[in-house]
């Protein structure tokens, strides 16, 4: 939690008010609301819920709980350094508490917070990105002088695997564990990368509908977008994954080159399945902790990097980069799995079961271990592209297959 928490306030080194405070986009709050949400969260479970203490800071419970004001009205903040002291005060309770709390019960409690700061921190993250785009100009996508090399495919052969997790640090919505059965499949060996999707670009592919759901070339016409949120220079990152698409933009290139979106189970199925055994690893390279050796989170790196760059992080069908650098948007809506019991409240995944959120898996370069292994579920709007997000796609036959 220490080692969290020195990585949460690294993000706020030299940031100015305005960053702090501001909104960067109407459906993300303004960074300063997110740290002060980490404190707040902290102190309503394991203060109030768990030690039985009395709430307090009622000035900050009204700012900073997930429940009262509106994105918009919560731009009103305290200075960074009354929010640091806020911190400090629940952390200090918070770790005089665990000197006698019953750890063994509340383990999954403890986890989950954990993974809840890891997460409000990606989230600060790829806010801060959206105050660095307002600032810069974008770059304009370039014809790409040569097709690059059409993407690996890897066969996954047909039959039940194991999917979901029961693991102490599993969240509500990866349990249980089921039984899935799948046909045979072919998947991208990598993600796509950038200089694949500049095919689709200079192609012509935002201005034609053959390629669009109907919701899609809606939202694209509507939104004028003519390529990816997080577009660098294609030539010299032609290598590294899109990044910034949202759902139907990776639909429409799926499309395009007669492919189509892998379901959740496919995406899971590639990255942890292990043939030989029929095991299903914590991470796709087995169960030992990510390390920078195999894959790029944590800020490790700062940004995405090429996507064959880790090949100790290979999955055991072949696949690579399958955590870490840019989630990966599945053709699957969140739901339940069978037997799902809501954990710590049903807000948390529950309410988000609603036919409205395609599932992401995979992670990015800007998350932490501790909310990183191949069963974890992601959600979001198909519109969402503001998150570090790309794709790899799938074939129900052999295209290039290796």
């Amino acid at each position: 939690m220490e080692t969290c928490r020195h990585l949460t306030l690294d993000l706020f080194v030299d940031l100015d008010r305005d960053t702090l405070c501001q909104q960067a986009h109407p459906d993300f709050s303004p960074v300063g609301w997110h740290l002060g949400h980490i404190g707040y969260t902290e102190a309503l479970w394991l203060l109030e819920r768990c030690a039985g203490q009395p709430p307090q800071w009622p000035e900050y419970r009204r700012l900073f709980a997930a429940d009262i004001l509106p994105k918009r009205d919560r731009q009103q903040l305290p200075a960074l350094t009354d929010i640091y002291a806020y911190l400090a005060q629940v952390r200090s309770q918070v770790f005089a508490y665990l000197e006698t709390a019953p750890i063994q019960d509340q383990a999954w409690l403890w986890r989950w917070l954990l993974q809840h700061e890891s997460q409000h921190c990606e989230t600060i993250t790829f806010i801060l990105a959206l105050h660095r785009q307002a600032t810069v100009s974008p770059i304009a996508p370039a014809c790409a002088a040569s097709p690059p090399l059409p993407t690996p495919m890897l066969e996954v052969p047909a039959g039940q695997f194991c999917m979901g997790n029961t693991a102490l640090d599993a969240l509500d919505n990866e349990r249980d564990q089921h039984w899935v059965d799948l046909p045979t499949y072919w998947i991208d060996r990598t993600p796509v990368t950038q200089g694949q999707y500049q095919q689709f670009i200079a192609a012509g592919g935002y201005d034609d509908p053959q390629w669009w759901t109907p919701e899609g070339w809606d939202w694209r016409r509507s939104h004028s977008v003519t390529h990816p949120l997080y577009w660098s220079d294609p030539v010299h990152q032609a290598e590294h994954p899109v990044c910034g698409v949202s759902w139907y933009e990776t639909a429409a290139y799926a499309k395009f080159v007669g492919k189509r979106l892998p379901t959740e189970a496919e995406w899971e199925k590639a990255a942890r399945w292990k043939p030989e055994t029929t095991d299903s690893l914590t991470y796709p390279w087995g169960d030992s902790w990510p390390t920078s050796d195999h894959c790029n989170c944590s800020h490790w790196v700062g940004q995405t990097t090429p996507v064959d760059a880790y090949p100790r992080g290979i999955s055991p069908v072949g696949c690579l980069d399958m955590l870490g650098n840019v989630w990966e948007w599945t053709d699957t809506w969140f739901d339940r799995y069978p037997g799902f019991q809501p954990y710590p409240y049903p807000g948390y995944s529950q309410v988000y079961f609603d036919d409205e959120h395609r599932v992401l898996r995979g992670g990015s370069w800007a998350t932490r271990p501790w909310a990183f292994r191949a069963a974890f579920r992601n959600w979001y709007h198909p519109h969402t592209r503001e998150i570090f997000a790309g794709f790899r796609c799938v074939s129900d036959r052999p295209l290039g297959a290796q």
